[in-house]
């Protein structure tokens, strides 16, 4: 049942947005071959090559998100998640928070959750975001995203991968 939650949510997000999703995906958990997939033109195979090295540090961010809550796990983990999610808000095609939480849900885990509004906030506010986008993606998070209390647990089911007759079209 909470897989079709996670189905109906991601069909909720623009088609950009679900592209730059699955792409993230293939290159955040090391799926395929990014470029050879999703590479259409050079200026795709650069945007891809850019994105593997923003990216590279996941793996070990995922082994340091923060148990104890202490101001030293909060300042290695989120410092690093801000660049990485500065990244993925300057390319434009998340636009909103439910997007990007979706996104860093699937690259880092349940675990994550509690820091992902913290982590977008941030990220969303710095001066290389374009102020119109910045302006969208800040009201795009709800008082109730930013406040919640508690988060769930349960790690995602649903992961969206490439479908080729989608894609292509």
């Amino acid at each position: 049942m909470a897989s079709i939650g996670e189905m109906r949510e991601f069909a909720s997000f623009a088609a950009c947005e679900q592209r730059y999703i699955k792409r993230s995906l293939d290159i955040g958990l090391a799926r395929c071959d990014a470029f050879r997939l999703w590479g259409r033109s050079e200026a795709e195979n650069t945007a891809i090559r850019r994105q593997y090295v923003a990216y590279q540090d996941l793996k070990v961010l995922r082994g340091t998100i923060p148990t104890e809550g202490t101001i030293g796990e909060i300042e290695h983990f989120v410092g690093k998640m801000i660049r990485i999610a500065a990244f993925d808000l300057e390319q434009e095609r998340l636009e909103s928070f439910s997007a990007f939480r979706f996104l860093y849900e699937r690259l880092l885990g349940a675990e994550a959750r509690p820091y992902l509004p913290a982590i977008f906030c941030a990220a969303a506010a710095l001066p290389l975001i374009r102020p119109a986008q910045r302006k969208l993606l800040l009201q795009s998070i709800s008082e109730a995203a930013a406040t919640a209390p508690a988060w769930s647990q349960r790690a995602p089911r649903f992961f969206p991968e490439y479908v080729e007759d989608v894609e292509v079209a």
